[in-house]
């Protein structure tokens, strides 16, 4: 069940978190468990989270500051996928992908992002800080996957 993790500036100009874990079970288990987004989301560690149809909500408190980002679920290929509607980024999206493989799923998050929309903030939240704590939270949900099924 180890991760593999990628992060970094990609040729779209964009910032890259991108995680991978194996979870223990079928790919059915797994998506119903990802798109149950409520609970899902929680597990990451938000302080808040609310859904109205296809509108998510997250509020999160990072350090110092309180983080409001007013989301948008899109329908694709992708198990989830979520995209900024207003929130700190000029740009972000989030999107979770499964794959059967032995010993269970696959699931990779991958989180496109583009520089922060608030100047004050993007001179003191960089995206290595960006990055870490996302890398948190893809971790938490993960794990909370693994809980689910253990």
């Amino acid at each position: 069940m180890a991760n593999a993790y990628l992060a970094g500036h990609w040729p779209s100009g964009m910032e890259r978190v991108s995680l991978t874990r194996t979870v223990p079970a079928n790919p059915e288990t797994v998506t119903a468990l990802i798109t149950d987004v409520e609970p899902f989301m929680l597990a990451a560690g938000f302080d808040e989270v609310t859904l109205d149809g296809d509108d998510l909500g997250i509020t999160n408190r990072v350090g110092l500051f309180e983080i409001e980002l007013d989301l948008e679920i899109v329908e694709t290929d992708a198990v989830l996928r979520y995209e900024q509607r207003q929130g700190i980024f000029e740009s972000m999206m989030t999107e979770y992908t499964v794959e059967a493989v032995d010993g269970g799923t696959e699931v990779t998050a991958t989180t496109e992002y583009s520089a922060l929309d608030l100047p004050v903030l993007g001179e003191m939240i960089d995206s290595t800080v960006i990055s870490r704590q996302r890398t948190k939270e893809l971790n938490k949900q993960f794990d909370w996957l693994v809980e689910q099924v253990t």
